[in-house]
């Protein structure tokens, strides 16, 4: 297969055996993700208050590994096929996998991360659209792999950062997937969420059968996920191994950011005020600019939403505060993934195809 990296984003083609797309994708970031992982333990050491080692991770590295294994042995497989091809130990290869885990919330700032907004409806093509705020400068580490799973006839596009096997995307059935950090509950040994939004692209048709799918899997940690298909917008979030899900009015759309929004999961938001305040007014301004935009808008159209502020959080010259960036915009009954790598003001769209 292929890879090209082009403005800040490195473009990997996979097709074949789960191992064989992790390999292929391990190749493509060899040197990169050595980089990463040299970088204060991925970056991990110029997060936290009390740096990390490697060995002091290891059991939980393996609590996380073992259940991944048997949740989703295919991952697992692609997991070790990314170690082989970028020559680093499989105890990295899952450290990349797990980092936000690792992280947690009582380690750091309680904030929060992604603006996420979804409609379906007459008039014009079902859209996900997003922000993607992180903490460490991702940016430098942006990857989009369109992967092909062998004996399979669904693709699945994903855009990734620093050899994460997930964390955004679309499939060939016209599934797409977002998400947003919440914070509550206890976090454990699981499937990281990001692993579980991969895992729903490689394997469901449509919103219904990725709920279902969703429902059976040990999430490690509180997430929202928003989902999007040909006919229904909605989101769901996790907390502690509950699940509650919110639909859009037929037609019609809806937002997320990183407070619970369901009044089921309310209570336990851990969020500290600062980031809620944040939290709420990206939201409030996500519904409102969602609901100025007409049906058929353009992916530059959903850019320029995701390019103000509040909904676009600026660069503080702070590594550990969230930032945007990147920003993504996803028609998923035409299979196209639109990419701002960076800060979505300052880029220009990059268009992915499956």
């Amino acid at each position: 297969m292929s890879a090209a990296t082009v403005d800040g984003i490195t473009f990997i083609r996979a097709a074949g055996t789960p191992y064989e797309i992790g390999r292929i994708h391990g190749e493509a970031l060899a040197a990169p993700l050595r980089a990463f992982l040299d970088d204060g333990l991925a970056r991990l050491r110029h997060l936290t208050d009390r740096p990390p080692t490697l060995p002091a991770l290891l059991p939980v590295i393996a609590a996380h590994r073992a259940a991944v294994e048997a949740a989703l042995p295919d991952l697992a497989e692609e997991v070790a096929g990314l170690a082989d091809g970028a020559r680093i130990s499989a105890d990295e290869a899952w450290l990349l996998q797990i980092r936000r885990e690792v992280m947690g919330y009582s380690t750091v700032r309680a904030g929060g991360d992604c603006t996420t907004y979804a409609r379906t409806g007459p008039g014009g093509p079902p859209v996900l659209a997003q922000t993607v705020d992180l903490s460490g400068d991702l940016d430098t580490h942006i990857s989009v792999l369109r992967t092909a799973r062998a004996g399979a006839a669904r693709r699945s596009l994903v855009l990734s950062f620093a050899g994460l096997l997930g964390y955004l995307g679309v499939n060939s059935d016209g599934l797409a997937v977002g998400l947003n950090l919440v914070l509550g509950g206890r976090w454990r040994p699981g499937v990281p969420p990001y692993l579980a939004i991969r895992h729903l692209l490689d394997t469901a048709r449509n919103t219904e059968q990725a709920l279902k799918i969703l429902a059976d899997l040990p999430l490690a940690s509180s997430r929202s996920l928003m989902l999007c298909d040909h006919e229904r917008a909605l989101y769901v979030e996790h907390l502690d191994g509950d699940l509650r899900v919110t639909e859009a009015a037929s037609p019609g759309g809806l937002a997320h950011t990183n407070h619970f929004l369901h009044p089921d999961f309310a209570p336990a938001d851990e969020l500290n005020v600062f980031a809620r305040n944040s939290s709420l007014r990206r939201l409030r301004a996500a519904r409102e600019g969602l609901a100025a935009l007409p049906a058929d808008a353009s992916a530059e159209d959903h850019f320029a939403l995701l390019s103000q502020p509040p909904v676009r959080v600026p660069d503080r010259g702070d590594i550990r505060a969230e930032r945007t960036v990147a920003a993504a915009v996803m028609f998923p009954a035409a299979g196209l993934l639109h990419v701002r790598p960076g800060d979505p003001a300052r880029s220009r769209t990059q268009v992915f195809a499956l």
